[in-house]
């Protein structure tokens, strides 16, 4: 499906937050309000609740972040890793071990620095109010390379437990997104202490990595469990066009850089020019023109019964939340767009734990935001 070229509203000044949309906001299916739980974030970028009803927040200049009772914590949890914080690196996405209320084990993902080039990295730690312990890294992306762009970073546990990490291709090192030697461009998949899963793809296979799930791809910055299916999806960010949603499949090449649906940013033709090529997965769903999109959920709430099933996307560059309207199958059957420049850059959507929508904006300030539905004679 190829979307028509919209017109972007323009944005909010650097370093400034944008105004509370006021009143009701009507969509196709839903009626809903904006609350804003907490701001004086500084660039957000991740979400994760906890099981007591309190929310941590990722800081991208290397914060963990405590939301109590609709509070913000004054003073950071300590014990976090130090990270690369310049340009798009920094502390990054955060989620909690499927034995969490047992273990108290949670997941970060920073880009991290040494000898002068950068990568991304994992690691778990025991989780308190108090502070971070007993650290460990379960991911190194590798090799090291001399880029602060494209880190990539979303983190998401499959039904069986094992996790599924996306690395970028680094801006500068985007041909290597088609060699299984390399975890840049990728999608991998491990268990929760680093190890290697069986039946990984690649397990066994000379020359490639044996973490790889997929390969082929350019900055995903979005990774979901279908509920229904059990599926991991990926979203990631193209150049000029075509950002993709894909539905991932054990060892399938998702074609960056030789096939895509978006131009370089000089608008010559990507790779092969083609957006189809044999062996190539094409994508569920893309943009073009591009909205920058980041964080994804799959609702299966009820608070909002019209969105049940649905996908929700945050997109930075074109300040709004999208949502893919699906059918049973999967497929998309249209997409609405709503608060587009209300808010400012949506960095990460989840779906909380009550059935409402949390997003947060890489602003700042920044801030948690809720969406609550109102009724027709709000």
């Amino acid at each position: 499906m190829r979307l028509l070229t919209l017109t972007l509203l323009g944005t909010a000044a650097a370093g400034l937050a944008l105004a509370m949309p006021e009143g009701p906001i009507d969509t196709e299916a839903a009626r809903f309000r904006v609350v804003e739980v907490v701001g004086g974030l500084d660039h957000p970028w991740a979400m994760a609740f906890l099981p007591e009803g309190s929310v941590l927040v990722t800081e991208r200049p290397g914060r963990l972040r405590l939301v109590e009772d609709g509070r913000l914590r004054a003073e950071p949890i300590g014990g976090v890793p130090p990270v690369f914080a310049r340009d798009q690196g920094g502390l990054l996405d955060v989620a909690l071990d499927p034995d969490f209320a047992r273990s108290r084990l949670i997941y970060l993902s920073y880009a991290h620095e040494e000898g002068g080039k950068t990568t991304t990295r994992v690691t778990r730690a025991r989780y308190a109010p108090e502070g971070l312990s007993g650290q460990e890294v379960v991911f190194e992306a590798k090799p090291l390379v001399d880029s602060s762009k494209h880190f990539g970073s979303r983190l998401a546990f499959g039904r069986d437990g094992t996790l599924y990490v996306t690395v970028g291709d680094r801006f500068s090192e985007r041909e290597q997104a088609q060699s299984l030697g390399s975890h840049l461009g990728k999608v991998l998949r491990i268990n929760r202490d680093g190890s290697v899963p069986k039946d990984n793809p690649f397990v066994g296979s000379t020359g490639a990595l044996p973490e790889i799930y997929t390969y082929g791809h350019r900055n995903p910055q979005g990774l979901a469990l279908n509920p229904r299916t059990g599926v991991v999806w990926e979203q990631e960010h193209g150049a000029r066009g075509g950002d993709e949603i894909n539905v991932l499949a054990a060892g399938a090449n998702h074609g960056w850089p030789e096939v895509s649906y978006g131009r370089n940013y000089d608008f010559t033709a990507i790779g092969s020019g083609k957006t189809a090529a044999p062996g190539v997965e094409q994508p569920l769903f893309y943009w073009d023109p591009s909205i920058a999109p980041s964080g994804m959920t799959f609702y299966d709430g009820d608070r909002f019964p019209g969105w049940r099933g649905d996908v929700l996307v945050g997109a930075l560059r074109a300040e709004l939340v999208s949502r893919l309207d699906l059918e049973e199958e999967g497929r998309v059957m249209k997409e609405e767009r709503f608060l587009k420049g209300e808010l400012g850059r949506v960095r990460d959507v989840r779906t909380g734990p009550d059935g409402l929508v949390y997003l947060l904006t890489d602003e700042s300030p920044g801030g948690l935001y809720r969406l609550e539905p109102v009724a027709e004679a709000d």
